[in-house]
């Protein structure tokens, strides 16, 4: 892991998050603000343990329904929702309620190809969507594996425990790869959205 950039993209979303903020106190009815804003915050839940995480992902999806109530259209909007959805969902173990995520950022993914039936990001994560219950199932399963690893291996040798024994970080490791797609994507929106507004972005620490 690239800990030096890991870093540099921490401060941007956090730089996000407060220009995005002073922009709201000016203007609350700016949709495209209210979208990077929840963009930065799905961005920055990336770097948060689950709990922190899921607030964060909570945030994000209100700030994008704000966004869409006042302009229902808005592609990017529509398509940062179906991520948000997404990555909720992710984090959620119960399957019944993650399916309601699952099904939700389907549809709000649909919503966005209709609105930019050009986009190939758009189209790569409507397809993506139909697979993601699978894969989110797939986690789980892996999750109790890890699990049933780690009771037996904390039976055995110590030495067995080294070889074998999954660190704590696994869960969220294995998170990352599913999802990584969408943060880096997300993030690329982030970053070309502020390009455009001619937002100064934090200096290179």
């Amino acid at each position: 892991m690239d800990m030096p950039a890991d870093f540099d993209r921490l401060l941007l979303f956090e730089h996000a998050i407060r220009a995005a903020e002073v922009t709201y106190a000016k203007n609350p009815l700016d949709a495209q603000n209210l979208t990077k804003w929840g963009a930065a915050l799905l961005e920055l839940s990336s770097f948060r343990n689950i709990h922190e995480s899921k607030a964060l992902i909570k945030e994000a999806i209100s700030k994008l329904e704000e966004a869409l109530s006042i302009q229902p259209n808005n592609h990017e909007a529509l398509w940062c929702m179906g991520n948000a959805q997404t990555s909720y969902a992710f984090m959620t173990h119960d399957k019944d309620e993650a399916k309601g995520y699952f099904d939700s950022a389907y549809n709000f993914f649909q919503k966005a190809v209709d609105e930019d039936p050009g986009n190939e990001l758009y189209q790569k994560s409507f397809q993506v969507a139909a697979k993601a219950p699978e894969l989110h199932s797939e986690f789980l399963r892996q999750n109790l594996s890890q699990q049933a690893m780690a009771s037996g291996v904390g039976a055995g040798s110590s030495t067995s425990s080294n070889a074998r024994g999954p660190k704590p970080q696994d869960s969220s490791d294995l998170k990352y790869d599913i999802c990584g797609w969408i943060i880096l994507a997300v993030a690329i929106v982030v970053w070309a959205g502020f390009a455009k507004a001619n937002v100064p972005l934090p200096p290179p620490k």
